[in-house]
């Protein structure tokens, strides 16, 4: 009946509400606080020295030493930072491609990382196994993608050579354009999560979040993930988790998953996430983007099984 859809629609929008504001104020936090410890990092050149101390390991994934700075970027900061810093250098398909790859598995490590821990995985295991599988991920794609480099002709400058402060500009007019991207970023932010957060109350109320889960069942038994995780592998999958983090934590305080399926989820998740918006902008700067989120697919389910046969044994009978 209308007025029982209108009272559960609104229902939806009170219960959502209150979590999803609590949740986008603890995320702009630790947003904001990493941004401009990042923003200070940038300005006083210090991100080019930490760049450059990583650089040389970076011809083992066949990238060029000035890859390095927009990893370290996209790792603690964001994909659209390692996207800023691609656009100034030149890459060919295939070093975008291991890059995108890499950068995909680990970026915003700070921050997903709290949201993962708050769901109940621990930090150590998180920023572990992504960091662990994108190195993984770039030393594999370089061996199989064809037209592998065998040596490489130019050098990056020596650590030596680059001093641990460059002022890189004026400090206001970077700073008001860091503040700006901050405040896009948190409106952005707040109206997703919220949109996000009534949308699963929604769900939840008109009983269709067994119906969702059923319907990708198949999906996520090959990938080694249990039937009522597939909401939020639908929500990280299209949005990621800093979006998706009041969904997440949500779930989690509902108790309807189990610590096993949150750490399996987180497991897989971590690695493969945001597989919309991300990966086109990775594939619109000449990364190959089925490559991208393949090898990653691949990476998760290896890893996501390995972890089943450890818990199983650990705790047989479960």
């Amino acid at each position: 009946m209308p007025g029982s859809f209108k009272e559960k629609l609104g229902n939806s929008v009170r219960q959502a509400t209150p979590r999803a504001l609590k949740t986008i104020w603890w995320i702009f936090r630790i947003t904001a606080t990493i941004s401009l410890v990042m923003f200070l990092l940038k300005y006083t050149g210090m991100l080019i020295c930490i760049s450059a101390l990583v650089s040389p390991v970076f011809h083992l994934f066949g990238l060029p030493g000035d890859a390095a700075m927009a990893y370290v970027s996209g790792y603690f900061i964001n994909v659209y930072s390692c996207v800023a810093v691609v656009s100034t250098i030149s890459l060919t398909a295939r070093e975008m491609t291991i890059l995108g790859a890499m950068t995909l598995a680990a970026h915003a490590i700070p921050v997903e990382t709290a949201v993962q821990h708050k769901t109940g995985s621990p930090s150590w295991y998180c920023v572990t196994v992504r960091t662990l599988g994108s190195l993984a991920l770039g030393i594999a794609l370089n061996l199989v993608l064809p037209g592998r480099p065998e040596s490489w002709g130019e050098q990056t400058a020596a650590l030596s050579e680059i001093p641990l402060i460059a002022i890189q500009g004026d400090f206001w007019p970077m700073f008001k354009a860091w503040l700006l991207g901050l405040l896009k970023l948190t409106v952005w932010m707040t109206c997703l999560i919220w949109l996000l957060n009534v949308l699963q109350r929604i769900l939840y109320e008109f009983n269709l979040m067994e119906k969702v889960s059923k319907a990708f069942k198949p999906l996520l038994r090959l990938f080694g993930l249990g039937e009522k995780t597939s909401f939020l592998w639908i929500v990280a999958n299209l949005v990621g988790l800093s979006y998706g983090s009041a969904i997440m934590l949500d779930e989690a305080e509902r108790g309807n998953l189990s610590v096993r399926d949150i750490n399996l989820l987180n497991t897989h998740i971590g690695i493969s996430h945001s597989n919309l918006e991300d990966l086109l902008l990775v594939s619109a700067l000449g990364g190959v983007w089925y490559v991208i989120l393949l090898s990653r697919w691949v990476l998760v389910t290896i890893l996501v099984w390995m972890l089943r046969f450890f818990m199983y044994l650990c705790h047989p009978t479960k």
